[in-house]
């Protein structure tokens, strides 16, 4: 008769066989690389969406006022032609701050700037261009040039 041995299977802190371990172990090790990396892509993946919200609030705010700017430029007209308005001039200016919109400064003698200053006309012979006329003003928004100055250059 054959004597049946009684075996001990080693067994590791889970209660698996030592021969599962290692596979288990690395399973383990290779599920939670790819839960961190599904966390990490994840968390990318709402800081973009969040990001293209704003970009689009942005836009959104920018085209709105930029439908705005042909009205103010008639009461801007308005206000030089008829005298009666001049009082609304002070409301006007205050309500363009409250809406973080600002003229872009272009009065003559102020140095020509490409970035806020779109020059329709250039006279004279010089190296230094100045603004001659603002035949119409510009318009900063939020900090950025939302429509540049179409001006008229001089060369001294």
């Amino acid at each position: 008769m054959i004597k049946k041995e009684d075996k001990k299977k080693e067994v590791n802190e889970t209660g698996a066989p030592a021969a599962q371990a290692g596979v288990s172990e690395a399973k383990i090790a290779e599920l939670t690389s790819d839960l961190q990396r599904t966390r990490a892509d994840f968390e990318n993946f709402r800081k973009q969406v969040e990001a293209q919200k704003l970009a689009e609030k942005k836009s959104a705010r920018f085209a709105t006022v930029c439908k705005v700017l042909p009205l103010l430029d008639d009461i801007e007209r308005a206000l030089t032609t008829y005298e009666e308005l001049k009082p609304l001039e002070g409301v006007l200016n205050k309500t363009l701050k409250e809406l973080d919109l600002a003229r872009i400064p272009s009065g003559e003698n102020i140095e020509f700037n490409p970035d806020m200053h779109d020059a329709v006309m250039v006279e004279g012979e010089g190296e230094k261009e100045v603004v001659a006329e603002t035949l119409r003003p510009g318009y900063y928004y939020e900090g950025e040039v939302l429509r540049p100055a179409m001006v008229k250059v001089k060369k001294i």
